[in-house]
């Protein structure tokens, strides 16, 4: 999509946070962790377009957003707003970009000020960005975005506080705080995540009203893909910091590429109690977003990963472990042999396992491998050489995939190949 026909346009975006050590780690002198909030993310979102970026809690959907706003420092990357650079752009240089740039928050009862009235809440953008010079000129828009917002007749609310208001109505309060500017993009963090159900599509139906007769624009953040399939034109899957999978809504719905987004797919509850659908849900748990996997960051937990997807240490050690819970009787003999397995929480693409001899550790081995045959660990596992009393397995080095075309939408997956090339990853 050329410059021309984006309203915003992000590429290779970075922000990543600081673990603190403590007091402890820092008298240990250990290395500094860092949280890798949003790990290159790129994708544009075009002047009237509704674009959604999806995701589980602490993928980072909510970093992007902060860090398109300038809420937050990006390490790294480009975010262009009509062709201007706003990455490194100070506060003074940012401001008079914010009028156009506005925030719709997840919770309305923290976002709203209990001090604040209806009207001073409203207000205050105009104030602070020096919109209508006037008192008279003020309460005009205050009470025309009201109105849009939906908070008719104005006269009955204006004079209310927060808890005096009910959560929708709070929201649409925090709805018409950011159209008071006339506001371009509209980035709406999860707007209606904390309201009741028979609240919620009232708001996004009026998020879509305002779209239609204002022309915004919107990022729109849910972990809720049912909202996002009938409210976005596009929709971005993230997983751990990256967009996975991007195209049209209707695609992505219909012929899901990435493995995630299928498994967000079929987690969807099914209304009707007699149709069974199959939950091909991941395995294991979200991994730490401090130290990230190596390769894909979905590897781990992908029932369609293969040998280069960037199998390593960590995946070894959780296999071994997953063997010794189910075969519990042997633990003692094999954790002898094994040895400790701290070691390989470093991730790498080698693992040097064994105390009690490379053959005792080769048939251990063995035996985890003969339990599942099929599990794709070991197709990445190029050579196992014997090292002093145990072995070193060695894994294939993979790179986290880019997003590359496939079919109608992007997707950021080895199963799928490089537009053009006609091969994929076996």
């Amino acid at each position: 999509m050329s410059t021309a026909e984006t309203l915003l346009e992000v590429e290779d975006l970075i922000t990543r946070y600081p673990v603190p050590r403590g007091f402890v780690g820092a008298v240990r002198r250990e290395p500094k962790l860092m949280v890798h909030a949003v790990e290159g993310i790129t994708f544009s979102v075009a002047p009237g377009e509704m674009v959604a970026l999806v995701g589980e809690s602490g993928c980072g959907k909510t970093t992007t957003a902060q860090s398109v706003v300038r809420m937050v420092e990006n390490d790294s990357g480009s975010i262009r707003f009509r062709g201007k650079e706003l990455s490194g752009l100070g506060p003074s240089d940012m401001r008079p970009l914010r009028k156009d740039i506005q925030m719709i928050y997840q919770d309305p009862y923290e976002s709203l000020d209990p001090r604040f009235s209806v009207r001073d809440t409203i207000e205050e953008p105009l104030l602070i960005h020096g919109v209508a010079s006037s008192s008279e000129d003020r309460e005009t828009k205050v009470r025309e975005a009201m109105e849009r917002a939906g908070l008719t007749p104005p006269d009955l609310y204006i004079e209310r506080y927060p808890h005096e208001l009910s959560g929708g109505q709070r929201q649409r309060v925090a709805i018409a705080a950011s159209l008071v500017l006339d506001p371009q993009l509209l980035v709406a963090d999860e707007p209606v995540s904390m309201l009741d159900m028979s609240v919620r599509a009232k708001i996004l139906q009026l998020m879509l009203d305002l779209k239609s007769e204002l022309g915004l624009t919107y990022i729109y953040i849910t972990h809720d893909l049912a909202t996002a399939k009938y409210f976005c034109d596009r929709v971005a899957i993230m997983y751990l910091g990256r967009v996975v999978e991007i195209g049209p809504t209707e695609e992505i719905f219909a012929q899901p590429r990435h493995p995630y987004t299928k498994a967000l797919l079929s987690a969807i509850p099914e209304p009707d109690p007699d149709k069974m659908v199959p939950r091909d849900l991941p395995r294991g748990e979200i991994p730490d977003a401090a130290d990230p996997p190596l390769g894909c960051a979905f590897h781990p937990r992908c029932p369609e990963a293969v040998r280069g997807c960037g199998w390593e240490s960590r995946d070894l050690r959780a296999l071994v472990e997953q063997h010794w819970l189910r075969t519990d009787m042997a633990y003692d003999e094999e954790q002898a042999v094994i040895g400790d397995l701290d070691h390989l929480d470093a991730p790498a693409t080698s693992a040097t396992l064994g105390t009690g001899g490379a053959g005792a550790v080769r048939a251990i081995l063995d035996r985890v491998r003969a339990e599942d045959p099929g599990e794709p660990l070991w197709s990445g596992v190029t050579s196992i050489e014997d090292a002093g009393p145990g072995v070193t397995v060695h894994f294939e080095p993979a790179e986290p995939p880019a997003l590359r075309r496939a079919g109608g939408v992007d997707v950021a997956c080895v199963l799928y190949p490089d537009e053009g090339t006609g091969r994929a990853s076996d």
